[in-house]
Parts: C-alpha cells; structure tokens; sequence
C-alpha cells in the first residue's frame, strides 16, 4: 500500500536506523513516493535504472521460456541473496499463454520451505487496487455506476464538496480525488472493523480541488470498493471471488484476512530481511486497496484476462469495450509526461508502452506490468525489503532488463521514453532559478504533527547557476536535470523526465515520468525548512543554553563558595530554566515517535493516541509556561533598568520561544488532531 512505492517511492524499508528513515521520508513526506518507502501500500517507486538508459540498436532476444528462464535463473539468485532477501516469485505470461512462473529463495528461512510460484501464497500490496478498479468498470458496463458522477450519489454519508466541485469516482481512479493522506489503521496485528467502519471514521481533509493533483491515496481507494459494496449489495472480498477470481480461476486468491486455515501452510513468511526473524501477518485497515492474498500463477490469469481484453478461457470479466476503456489513458495533469489509466499507471521503456502497478506492506514488495501492444506481462513479489533498498533495485533491474533484452530501443531511441529534441529555450537560466527552492510531495499530512515529516525530510530544487538544477529524490543519488523544451525537463543520466506546470508566473506542480500517480508542490515560506531549520537549531541551542546555566550557575557557587543572590528564587530563576530544558525534551519527542511510528506501522493506530496527547499537550504547557515566565522577565529586566546584555538575553530567549511556536502552529504540534 504503499507504494510510491514504493509510492508511497512508499517502498522499501539495513541496518535498523536507515530503514526507519526512508519509511518516515516515504510514507510521510510521501512516496514519496512514495510513495510514499514502506507503508502499506503506496505508490510506485521510483523506478528508474540502475545505469544509464540504453540508445538503442541492440537487437532483441526471442522471449521463449528457455531464455527467459536462463536469464532470470542468471539474475535473482545472486541478487536476492546479495539484497538479504529470503524469496520471491516471477510470472511471465504471453501471446494467451503462461509462459514461465518460478519462485526462487525461502518462503521460510527456519523450515527451508522453497517459494513456489504455484502454491507459495504472497501479498502484493496494493496491486489489490486493480481489483477494486476492475470491479469499478465492472458496475460500470452494467450502468450501475457513472465514472462521472457525484460519489455521494453512492454513499450513505456525506463527503463536503470542494470549492463547489464534488469528487467523481473518475478523480478516484487516478488518484486525483484531492484527499490529504491517511495512515491511521492502514495497517495492525489484528483484524480490523469494516470497510463501512474505516471510511466513515478515517475520512481525511481535502486539500486539492478534485481532478487537479495527483495524490495517491489509500482511502480513495477503500472508498471506491465501499462504493461497489453498496451497488453490489456484496461485500468485497465476497464480490471480488465471485465476480473476478472464480470467473478466472483464481482458486489460489482471496481478499478474506486471515486466510482460510487450510491455506496458512502456504502462506510466506515475511521479512524486513531475510537475516531477522519473519514479521506478523499484516491486517490492512483499507482491505480491498492491498488485502489481496495470491500466487504468481494466479496473477499471471490476472494478466492474462487484462491482456485479451477481459477474458480467458471461457471466464470473462470485462467486456472488449469495457477493458480499453479501462486501459486508456485518462486526460493527463502533465501532458508531457506518461499518465494514468483507469488505476494502472503508465510506463514507458525502449518506446513500448506498459500499464503497470506496484505494491507494498512492511514485508512483501511486488510489481506488475502488461505490455498491451506486446502481449506480454510480468509480475514480480519479494517477500523482504532487504538491504540497501534491495527489493526495490531488485524490481528496477528485473522490469529495465527484460525491457531491454526482449524489447530493445530503436536505434538512436532514448530507453524512457519519446525522443525530444534538446533544445533548451532561451529562458533556461531563468527557469531554473524558478524552479529552485523546497518542494513538498503531493502525498501528505497536513492537519496533524505528522506533516513534521515535511520538515525533517525536505526535498530541494538547487540551481545550478548554468541553466541546469539538481534534485536528490527518494532512492537515488542527486541527479542533475536540463531543460530540453519549456517547462519540460531531462536528467543528465537520462533516466526520467519532469513537467514543471506554472501558475502566475511561477512553478507551482512539478511531475516525473516515473510517478504518475503523484506530483510535487512548492513550499510556501512559512513553512520553509530553508530558514525554519537554521531558525529552530539556534531558538533549541538558545534554549539549551538557558536551561544549563542553571546548573552551571550552581557548580560555579559550588566550587567558588559563592552564596546563592536574595532575588535568585524559584519563580523567576530556576523554574524558566528548567522549563528551557524540560521544552527540548518535549519537542525531541516528535521525532522519536516518529521512528517508533516508522518501525512498525501498527503504532499507527489508537495504540499511541494517549502518547500523542500527552506529548501535545506538555509542549503546549512547557510552551505557555516558557513563554509566560520569559515575558514577565523581560519586563523586569526594563524596570530594573539591568545592563544591555541582560535585556538582550531576555530578548533573545523570547525570539526563541516565538520560532518555537511558529513551528508548532505551523507544523501542527499542538493540535491534537489524532486523525491522521
């Protein structure tokens, strides 16, 4: 569910401390991409090349089962085992037929029980999705539900229009419904109440007008599949057996949590790395947006059924009509840029195009592309995140391989997609001194402390002063882009493309060939980490400072003999210093429950509600108490007419204390807002 990944960038999650990082940078800040690093499922990950993109003129191997055996045979072994992966399955299917499925690894590192591609049963995270949205066109074709029209039309509670324009499931399906994130309940140790429980109870603020950001979301999600419960009268795991996986014969597939006991023997352990001990079973909050359970043999039917256009065998799910329409394009935010279909995201690699999805929970990672022009699919599951983001670079070297081994470039074709001409407009200087600044991931909290997580994690545009920009985003390295057309952007190494969208003159959406389902937007100055970090480290150090010359003060009169000031009593000496102090114990607190957040998205749940309440409500006290005792001194020290630097102190610890509260009102600190 997480995906960006992978998205959200979401996913990936080797050592302890660094996993606990990308997850906050992921699902909090996004995918990202990231969507969202490692939530539950998130969006895509980036998915760009471990090395420069190919030119084409390589020509292309038969894809037969032979080679395409050999080849992986030769490339998941070594690195499953070099990432720390315990296993993982691939299917591969073509022309109508399944062309090659294999596990390779453990699905149990204890028992040495191998992955089987036909019985090992994994959870692909939020490919879950492309059920919820088959089933959507579905009730669609039987006119049982316009794309078009207003969801409360739908719905047995209200959602608030936004600026007068309501949500369509049309935004729903691309991501574009203009909800803020949620990560409450999106994942825990033990079933969760119902799909109509979670979404009246988790419904999130809405922060985009509908149809204008990509935002992946979770809840949208859960939203359409409440939706076809309602139209259905089924629920929807009982919908989704009856009206997609029997049909299909996917007998191997359920959306139930837990699994029916006669499967558990099947099921695969799963691993933050295939040396720690397996994880728990993930109950996820938003069942049908990534509570599928499968087997890679069974989502190559998936496949299959999608690549002809509905049908295999003698079940059919989709009509002709219904499944193009579903796999078309739907209007792009970015035209420049590859877009969404009804759910799938678009990819392009070596000028084929591919619809795709990506899924992730803290365990299991996978990827699935159709290749519909080609007739081919491939699906791929990780039951670990590994090392050193190893299940995603594992994914990026699996998809960009086999693109360009069996469906190399044309000569002189750049591998990501249509050439463009390099031909910088003259404005280029001038562009990416625009473009240069904070920006902040479309997938993001902003009503509770967790949009903190933006502070922590910034992501920065800097210009270069020679007409380019460099752009450090999640799972690489900085990369340095330039601009080839106006508002449209390239990297040196050749690996993605971005789409700057202005508004009034200036940047105000900025969008990546790799995240379709997400974007970015500038960082307004109040909430800038450029000058709020410098800021906050110097009101902390001055804080810090103040709240030690307490007992400075009193090792000093300890070691000179020096008897304590008649006017140094409590109230207005030794009590402002230790609420000094107590105030940076407090604001420390936020990041550390962040990190215990990030290492086990259970904790995302009422579990920490009282932790929560407690840490907001002592930093509003410490702040009001600080700031309180801090006035009054600063006054006196102007009636007793003290020295210069003494009403300077006083001065300085108040501007402390005023960033102090800049940040918590800004970054929502003190809200007490535990619907996030």
């Amino acid at each position: 569910m997480m995906g960006i990944r992978q998205r959200t960038l979401k996913q990936g999650l080797p050592m302890k401390g660094n996993r606990m990082k990308r997850r906050c940078i992921t699902l909090l800040r996004g995918a990202l991409l990231s969507i969202l690093v490692s939530a539950t499922q998130a969006p895509m990950a980036w998915s760009q090349p471990e090395a420069p993109a190919p030119q084409g003129g390589q020509p292309a191997r038969a894809l037969t089962q032979g080679d395409a055996e050999a080849w992986l045979d030769g490339l998941l072994p070594y690195a499953i085992q070099q990432g720390d992966i315990a296993g993982g399955v691939v299917s591969i299917v073509k022309d109508g037929q399944l062309l090659l499925a294999k596990g390779y690894g453990y699905a149990d590192t204890d028992s040495r029980t191998p992955m089987a591609a036909d019985t090992t049963l994994i959870r692909p995270g939020s490919i879950s999705k492309l059920f919820v949205w088959t089933a959507v066109m579905q009730l669609v074709e039987q006119r049982r539900l316009d794309l078009d029209a207003d969801i409360n039309r739908y719905l047995d509670f209200h959602i608030p229009d936004y600026d007068g324009r309501p949500i369509t499931m049309r935004n729903i399906v691309t991501h574009r419904s203009g909800f803020e994130d949620v990560l409450k309940d999106i994942m825990g140790r033990y079933p969760p109440q119902s799909l109509e429980h979670y979404v009246k109870t988790r419904l999130p603020p809405r922060i985009y007008a509908p149809g204008a950001v990509p935002a992946y979301s979770n809840y949208a999600t859960a939203l359409a599949a409440y939706v076809v419960e309602r139209v259905s009268g089924q629920g929807f795991a009982a919908y989704a057996a009856q009206h997609i996986l029997r049909p299909l014969g996917m007998d191997h597939s359920t959306f139930d949590q837990p699994v029916p006991e006669a499967w558990r023997p099947n099921l695969s352990q799963g691993y933050i790395t295939a040396s720690t001990a397996p994880g728990y079973y993930e109950y996820i909050g938003p069942s049908p947006a990534g509570a599928l359970t499968s087997t890679a043999t069974d989502l190559a039917k998936f496949m299959l059924a999608h690549l002809q256009l509905g049908r295999l065998a003698d079940g059919r799910i989709l009509t002709e009509e219904s499944a193009s329409a579903m796999h078309a394009l739907q209007p792009k935010v970015f035209p420049a840029l590859n877009g969404m279909a009804t759910g799938f995201y678009e990819t392009t690699r070596n000028g084929h195009r591919s619809i795709a999805h990506n899924g992730g929970t803290q365990f299991f990672h996978s990827d699935l592309h159709l290749l519909l022009d080609d007739g081919v699919g491939i699906f791929i599951s990780l039951n670990s995140a590994g090392n050193d983001e190893a299940a995603t670079r594992i994914h990026n070297a699996l998809f960009n391989g086999f693109m360009d081994r069996y469906f190399p470039a044309a000569p002189m074709a750049p591998a990501y997609g249509p050439a463009v001409a390099d031909a910088p407009p003259a404005t280029v200087r001038d562009d990416a001194k625009a473009l240069s600044g904070y920006w902040g991931l479309s997938e993001r909290h902003t009503a509770s402390w967790l949009s903190v997580a933006d502070l922590l994690a910034p992501v920065a545009i800097h210009d270069n002063g020679d007409g380019s920009v460099s752009f450090s985003i999640p799972t690489r390295s900085t990369a340095r882009w330039r601009e080839i057309a106006p508002n449209l952007w390239r990297s040196d190494d050749m690996r993605d493309r971005m789409q700057v969208l202005p508004q009034d003159g200036r940047p105000a959406l900025l969008g990546f060939d790799v995240a379709a389902p997400i974007a970015f937007l500038p960082v307004p100055w109040w909430r800038s980490p450029g000058w709020i970090m410098p800021g906050l480290v110097g009101a902390l150090a001055v804080l810090l400072l103040h709240g030690l010359a307490l007992p400075a003060g009193a090792l000093a009169r300890r070691v000179y003999g020096l008897e304590n000031k008649p006017g140094a009593q409590w109230l207005d000496h030794r009590v402002p210093k230790l609420l000094s102090l107590a105030l940076i114990a407090a604001l420390a607190g936020y990041p550390v429950l962040l990190s215990v957040l990030s290492a086990d998205f259970t904790y995302f749940s009422a579990r920490t509600d009282g932790i929560t309440y407690v840490l907001e409500g002592v930093t509003l006290l410490l702040l009001c108490g600080a700031t309180g005792l801090a006035m009054l001194s600063t006054m006196a020290q102007w009636r007793r007419h003290s020295r210069a630097w003494r009403k300077a102190g006083a001065l300085v610890l108040l501007a402390a204390l005023a960033l102090v509260w800049w940040v918590a009102i800004a970054f929502r600190l003190i809200n007490f807002n535990l619907q996030y």
